[in-house]
């Protein structure tokens, strides 16, 4: 299918701590002239604080003040950049263990992925499993920065190292698309310019490579129209729409649609938007409807056309668990699925990732930051879609219902590496 928003990028930048994520950021927005003076001024008053010295431009993403002191990235920051051809939206994620979390919610809506690898380092623990977070989450394209190359003495054979066992993991995990550019973000080679200290590498640079990549709407599939309802609109004059944001395929008046879980067919008679009446509305548009048949649907219900999603109250997901204590069998927990909540239990774990081997080996639990697969059982029916047909109404979150602490993200099914 082809991308809907092409002059619209959405990109998480992922990989372990220290290997330069945020400079590559920082050195894109400052060389494309994306900063204002005002902003450039409190990064050197920033760095002049830590006693770098030079501009550091990790601190342009790096927005905390425990960030900046630190000299890590705790949250996720996003940043909007705009290009002759192209716009961005960027996620800088960041790259220490305890932050994992933090990075799947920046790569949730990302069309593609930059990978940051340092050159002498390689692939890491956390970037293996930063790698697979990303796949899970249904990114299929990675552009991959292998990183202080001016520190190897710009040497092919350890940029060619570094290549060889990204591109094998890639592979594995079924990404579609893999850009790979030696780099230095420090001092800006191949990142915006192409640079006179690797003669031996003929291809674009990071900033070409994204303004190349095919980018779309993580909110559009071929696979139906879905309207999970957050609010209903009592109206003048009488009647009520059923508001909320639009994924899937386009929904048009006259479509005949399905209201889940109560499974009651009616038509659409109209559809309206921020700016008006509309015959059609395209995924992630936020709209409100108006139903042929009287309904008493309310939030947390879901408005669908074919092929209609699965009315379940229990399925196979994969999980990525963050809470502090273990996840086990028969723990109760809340589960939040588009705009719906619902007491959830774990009736079962099937097994964990080997993040290493992508094997999946059995377990009793699953340990901060592991990724496992898990059968829940919920209260409430829930209308759900494979999360690889639809990334929307396929994933969830898991709420401590104690703390109301999100101690899990998961994907409906299993995840296609696995």
């Amino acid at each position: 299918m082809k991308p809907v928003h092409k002059d619209l990028l959405r990109l998480a930048t992922v990989g372990s701590v220290d290997d330069g994520k945020s400079t590559l950021i920082g050195r894109l927005l400052v060389d494309t002239r994306q900063l204002f003076d005002d902003q450039l001024d409190a990064v050197a008053a920033a760095s002049e604080k830590r006693g770098v010295g030079d501009l550091d431009l990790s601190f342009v993403t790096d927005g905390l003040r425990a960030e900046r002191e630190q000299g890590i990235t705790i949250d996720v920051a996003y940043r909007y950049a705009t290009t002759p051809t192209r716009k961005f939206i960027i996620a800088d994620c960041p790259g220490h263990v305890q932050y994992t979390r933090n990075m799947a919610t920046g790569a949730s809506t990302a069309d593609l992925a930059l990978v940051v690898l340092n050159v002498e380092h390689g692939l890491k623990e956390q970037s293996r499993r930063h790698l697979c977070i990303a796949a899970l989450l249904g990114v299929r394209s990675i552009v991959v920065a292998v990183n202080k190359m001016d520190e190897v003495n710009w040497s092919e054979s350890a940029y060619l190292s570094v290549v060889d066992e990204l591109e094998t993991l890639a592979k594995e995990l079924g990404f579609e698309s893999v850009i790979s550019i030696p780099v230095s973000a420090l001092l800006g080679d191949n990142v915006v310019d192409p640079s006179p200290n690797t003669p031996w590498y003929t291809g674009p640079t990071v900033l070409h490579a994204l303004e190349t990549s095919d980018a779309g709407s993580w909110t559009t599939t071929n696979r139906g129209a879905r309207l999970p309802i957050q609010w209903v609109l009592r109206q003048p004059g009488g009647g009520r729409t059923y508001a909320g944001m639009l994924n899937g395929s386009s929904l048009h008046v006259g479509d005949k649609v399905t209201l889940l879980p109560a499974n009651i067919e009616t038509t659409v008679g109209a559809i309206n938007s921020g700016s008006g009446p509309l015959d059609e509305a395209h995924a992630g548009l936020s709209i409100d409807v108006d139903l042929a048949a009287e309904t008493d649907a309310g939030r947390g219900d879901l408005i669908a056309t074919a092929p209609l999603p699965t009315v379940t109250k229990e399925f196979t997901a994969t999980i990525c668990w963050f809470g502090e204590n273990p996840l086990q069998v028969g723990q109760r927990l809340r589960l939040k699925h588009t705009t719906k909540v619902t007491p959830v239990r774990v009736s079962a774990l099937t097994g964990v990732v080997d993040i290493a081997t992508l094997s999946v080996d059995e377990t009793s639990g699953l340990s901060t930051n592991e990724i496992g697969l898990a059968t829940l059982q919920t209260a409430d029916s829930l209308a759900v879609d494979d999360y690889r047909d639809n990334r929307v109404t396929g994933s969830f979150v898991l709420i401590d219902a104690v703390t109301n602490a999100t101690v899990a993200a998961g994907m409906v099914g299993r995840a296609a590496f696995l």
